[in-house]
């Protein structure tokens, strides 16, 4: 009888539903993973007549799967402390590119390393971004994998500004010295030079400075050490560096290792309003040291930042932008075609994917050393299963009592 097709699409929709919820369920614990949701709508009623008032009489038909929708929110976002790992705080996906060349979108961030020091899913697929040439991030160019290790190295740079924040003890008597200063600086090959600076006191407020650097390290240096710079430094009666005279900048020549010479370092010891070295009755002492040189490192370590931009360390101390993550959007975020493996695919229902920088464009932030989970909801999930399991169950017996009726029609004309 035709009658049977209407609790069998029951019996159907309730069999969707409960495997709808069954997959959510399996999925609690899968990074990433979004909640799915199963609506029905009724089938088309036929009027097969009308009553007194002439509204039409109608039977249904059953019912039929309406759309499969995925619930969008964002999951909780917990610290693993594994520098690979990013969560998005907020709307996007991070973009992959698999075997196939063909790129898909993921909310799950437990990405890892592979072999050649990418960032690649559990899965295998490429997590893209934006390269960077020397710390600068290219954020026009194209989409790129993203490296994060196989012994990245970041190029030497030369100095060229030193400090030295110091104090000289004006107490000492004139022709005395004072505590020296020692800072290392860097040729354009990344190697070390270690210049030395004596103080000799030679009036009241009056001091002079020789800045010496081994003669092994220049060419045609002579004896230990070959003096670089020498000057002056007048100090006002309240201890504060009035004046400055003699060779600065200083200038290395030519240097024994074959680096870019001469080495012209600005400084000291600061500038005519912002001076780091004084004279007070207290010991002499020098505090810091700086340069803004570096010898080449590698890579010991990496951090991502909000905007997505891996900051990398480096055993020379240097911090470099190793590239940038990329995370796109979509104008319909339920048109996506689900990939499996916690990848969704562009459709023409979701629209093309606009990709850029995180925290633009309505963008979520990158959260690093995260993972966002699941947003299933057990509770939920539990209440929904029961009220699948009814609707199964009602259907079931609605297709017995018809098979009676069946039964008893059949026994009347035999």
């Amino acid at each position: 009888m035709g009658a049977f097709a209407t609790p069998l699409s029951g019996l159907n929709a309730a069999q969707e539903l409960l495997q709808t919820i069954s997959n959510n369920l399996s999925n609690m614990n899968t990074a990433g993973f979004k909640d799915g949701n199963l609506t029905f709508s009724d089938v088309f009623s036929q009027a097969n007549a009308t009553n007194g008032s002439g509204d039409p009489m109608q039977t249904g038909f059953g019912v039929a799967e309406s759309s499969t929708d995925s619930n969008f929110t964002e999951g909780n976002i917990s610290s693993t402390n594994i520098q690979s790992n990013m969560a998005l705080l907020g709307d996007g996906f991070f973009v992959t590119r698999g075997a196939n060349g063909l790129p898909e979108y993921t909310r799950a961030g437990n990405f890892t390393n592979n072999n050649a020091g990418q960032l690649i899913t559990p899965s295998g697929e490429l997590l893209l971004g934006y390269g960077a040439v020397n710390g600068v991030v290219n954020a026009t160019g194209a989409l790129q994998p993203l490296q994060v290790g196989l012994g990245l190295t970041s190029p030497p740079v030369a100095s060229t500004l030193i400090g030295i924040t110091a104090n000289l003890n004006s107490d000492t008597a004139i022709g005395g010295f004072a505590t020296g200063s020692s800072l290392t600086v860097y040729d354009s090959l990344g190697s070390a030079h270690t210049l030395s600076v004596s103080y000799t006191k030679t009036a009241a407020n009056t001091w002079t400075f020789a800045v010496t650097i081994p003669s092994a390290d220049i060419t045609g240096g002579t004896g230990a050490t070959t003096t670089v710079g020498s000057g002056t430094l007048n100090f006002s009666s309240s201890g504060a560096l009035a004046s400055t005279t003699g060779v600065v900048p200083i200038s290395i020549p030519t240097l024994a290792d074959g680096a870019t010479s001469p080495l012209i370092l600005s400084g000291p010891f600061g500038t005519a309003t912002n001076p780091t070295i004084t004279q007070t009755a207290s010991p002499s002492a020098t505090s810091a040291t700086t340069t803004d040189g570096f010898a080449s490192g590698t890579l010991s370590s990496y951090a991502i930042q909000p905007n997505g931009t891996i900051e990398g360390t480096f055993t020379s101390g240097k911090t470099l932008a190793l590239g940038q993550v990329a995370v796109a959007s979509f104008a319909n975020n339920q048109g996506l075609a689900n990939a499996g493996s916690n990848n969704y695919q562009a459709t023409v229902a979701s629209g093309a994917a606009v990709i850029g920088i995180a925290g633009t464009g309505g963008r979520g932030t990158v959260v690093g050393g995260s993972v966002e989970g699941s947003n299933v909801d057990i509770a939920t999930e539990f209440a929904r299963l029961i009220v699948a399991q009814q609707a199964y169950g009602a259907n079931a017996k609605s297709i017995t009592t018809f098979n009676q009726v069946s039964q008893a029609t059949l026994a009347m004309i035999q």
